[in-house]
């Protein structure tokens, strides 16, 4: 099944754990329709821009394959509004920033990005159809930054910040974020 030009259903329930553990991973109509909304929100504008197929790594998640790889059943995977992903050969922190300047979107992060391995990590975004909080943070294995009022603040979890309605949490891709990042 389609969900947008360039995304199907099944690249989005695709997981290798599931099969592995015998979990059903199969999303229904509410998440299926958000799934929808990603692609058409995010991904394919994502697409467009760097005219390269966009890797999906990790898409919908049931409550138990959310679970079973150490998440939460309250993963907006589980919703169908997040995704993991990366385009090969272009590095995650120029998708991750052209993201955040160009589409509308409830949380971006960068996870285990790494400066000077530009094609390190992956890049986690979730939208959803209301109230998109636009919340930009990077995640280095236990720990959580983002920028709020031009400091870096790490975070106890992500959703530390994330009920904070701010707008001083744009621009959290920089390279002095980055810099003040590894002074922690």
């Amino acid at each position: 099944m389609n969900l947008s030009r360039n995304f199907t259903l099944e690249e989005m329930e695709k997981s290798q754990t599931a099969t592995r553990k015998g979990i059903k991973n199969k999303a229904g109509s509410g998440e299926i329709k958000n799934l929808g909304d990603l692609c058409y929100e995010v991904l394919e504008p994502v697409r467009a821009k760097f005219d390269k197929p966009v890797t999906i790594t990790s898409g919908y998640r049931s409550p138990e394959l959310s679970e079973a790889i150490g998440s939460k059943a309250t993963s907006q995977h589980c919703s169908g509004e997040a995704v993991d992903f990366e385009i090969a050969g272009v590095s995650n922190l120029q998708v991750a920033l052209w993201i955040e300047n160009n589409c509308n979107f409830d949380q971006l992060i960068l996870e285990f990005w790494k400066e000077g391995e530009p094609n390190s990590g992956w890049i986690h975004c979730s939208y959803k159809e209301d109230s998109n909080r636009k919340q930009v943070l990077t995640y280095s294995g236990g720990e959580y930054y983002l920028m709020l009022n031009g400091q870096v603040v790490k975070c106890k979890t992500r959703r530390s910040y994330a009920n904070k309605k701010t707008k001083e949490t744009t621009n959290g891709f920089t390279k002095s974020y980055y810099e003040e990042t590894k002074k922690k």
